[in-house]
């Protein structure tokens, strides 16, 4: 007799969630979805407010990465203004979006993915969290608590404080760095670079643990979607877009941000609040891709430091050919991407420009319509805003990094599901494992829930025989 496993909730994430597994009447499973049960429509109640106030309105989307959207959100500010940021004032926007990196790359592979890693996946679940780690290897927890610590150290030190910062104004930032910040943010740079090459080496060696998981862990082919600086190296700030396909050859290159509309169309499904971004050209949902870390390092030519180049030409080296199949290797990349962050930073501290006093540029509104883009840590975000004369809020568009990626999402918990769940003996760790893909693209759902009106209030799950076996609610 078919049946419905309902994982709820999902561990270790950001935000509510739960997983559906469609059992067939010999426990194989037949269907797995992905469903963002939490509904918080900033696309519509930003509606009618002047556009100024959007980068506070939309940074209060998610307390993990406020960041990320005060950053998109100035630069759609900057392209309603017409203006050019001084390069100082760009710089420190630069710094602050690489702390935001760091702490929050920090967050996922410590405190929500390293359980999984160094405890095991059928370990027991009321130890496998971040005290399982802190009495498994202290050293390693306090490391992550120390990095993540880095981070949000230098967001306050900038922004005035760790969590909605409102230093990032339109046109810049509020106010020009003291020598005295920079020198207390460069003397973080040394510790923060040993304890992510530590950590870097310390996973390489965990790697070769975890074929079977790689294997298996959403091992797709799919297209990846990043910026990519104009020499084609890793970019987070700025820059254009560059599409891969799965063999790895490159389907569109330096197109400009604000063309995103061109590439990416946007589709609904009535079990989740999440859209379901995908590449036009494709259709819905063949046009599947994959955004964030996994997805920049597949892209780039370069990091653009040294031992982040290190790590690239060594992650390359997981495949022989082709971009990085696997959603594992996402853990790999944010390592990766951390030494880069650090590394960038210092660079950035140490410019003589950086201490320069002209970093903002004033001006009213001088179009109709903004478009702000930008790397989130967990992959490419966009904002799109329309006003009317008085700079109201007319229409906002949001694609959230998680969203791109909610196809993929969806598709790597049914390989999952495929290779672990047996429906006739389910146990807590097969589960998990479903659980832990998910936990690879660390997704981000109260930034991601924007589908405003499309699933219902309550979906009911029935069995072969049309009997109600379970009904999901909303709230």
């Amino acid at each position: 007799m078919s049946r419905t496993v309902i994982i709820e909730p999902v561990t270790r994430i950001e935000g509510h969630a739960r997983i559906t597994l469609q059992l067939g009447d010999a426990g194989e499973v037949e269907d797995a979805k992905f469903h963002l049960t939490q509904f918080r429509g900033f696309e519509k109640f930003c509606e009618g407010r002047p556009y100024r106030e959007m980068p506070a309105l939309t940074a209060r989307t998610c307390g993990i990465c406020p960041v990320s959207h005060v950053l998109a959100s100035n630069k759609a500010c900057d392209h309603l203004l017409s203006v050019s940021i001084p390069p100082t004032g760009e710089k420190l926007r630069r710094i602050i979006n690489l702390a935001q990196i760091t702490q929050s790359h920090a967050l996922s592979f410590f405190h929500l993915s390293s359980p999984d890693l160094l405890l095991g996946w059928d370990s027991d679940p009321v130890s496998r969290n971040i005290f399982g780690v802190m009495r498994q290897d202290p050293a390693l927890a306090k490391d992550g608590i120390r990095l993540r610590q880095i981070g949000q150290t230098i967001i306050e030190t900038l922004g005035g404080k760790k969590i909605h910062p409102t230093w990032v104004v339109p046109g810049g930032v509020s106010e020009p760095l003291t020598q005295e910040k920079r020198d207390a943010m460069l003397k973080l740079m040394p510790e923060g670079l040993e304890i992510a090459k530590r950590t870097y080496a310390f996973f390489k060696t965990l790697v070769p643990k975890f074929k079977d998981e790689a294997s298996h862990f959403g091992n797709q082919p799919t297209m990846f979607l990043s910026l990519v600086s104009p020499k084609g190296h890793l970019e987070h700030y700025d820059g254009f877009l560059r599409l891969k396909d799965a063999q790895g050859r490159i389907l569109e290159d330096m197109v400009p941000p604000h063309e995103y509309e061109r590439l990416i169309g946007e589709a609904v499904e009535d079990f989740s609040y999440m859209k379901f971004p995908y590449y036009k050209p494709q259709g819905y949902p063949k046009g599947i891709y994959r955004v964030g870390p996994l997805a920049r390092l597949n892209n780039v030519d370069a990091c653009g430091t040294p031992y982040a180049d290190v790590a690239l030409a060594e992650f390359h080296m997981l495949q022989e050919s082709g971009p990085i199949a696997s959603s594992f290797h996402y853990h790999y990349a944010r390592l990766v991407e951390i030494i880069y962050a650090l590394e960038m930073m210092e660079r950035l501290l140490k410019d003589p420009t950086i201490l320069a006093a002209r970093v903002r540029a004033r001006a009213r509104s001088n179009r109709y319509e903004g478009i702000g883009v930008t790397e989130a840590p967990r992959g490419i975000l966009m904002h799109h805003y329309r006003i009317d004369d008085e700079g109201l809020i007319t229409w906002v568009n949001l694609i959230i990094a998680t969203g791109h990626n909610n196809l993929a999402m969806n598709q790597s918990i049914r390989q999952v599901a495929d290779a672990y769940v047996d429906g006739n003996n389910l146990q807590e760790g097969m589960l998990n494992r479903v659980e832990a893909v998910i936990r690879c693209f660390d997704p981000c759902l109260s930034c991601a829930s924007h589908a405003f009106g499309e699933m219902p209030l309550a979906i009911e799950l029935k069995d072969a025989t049309g009997r109600v076996v379970d009904t999901l609610r909303r709230g």
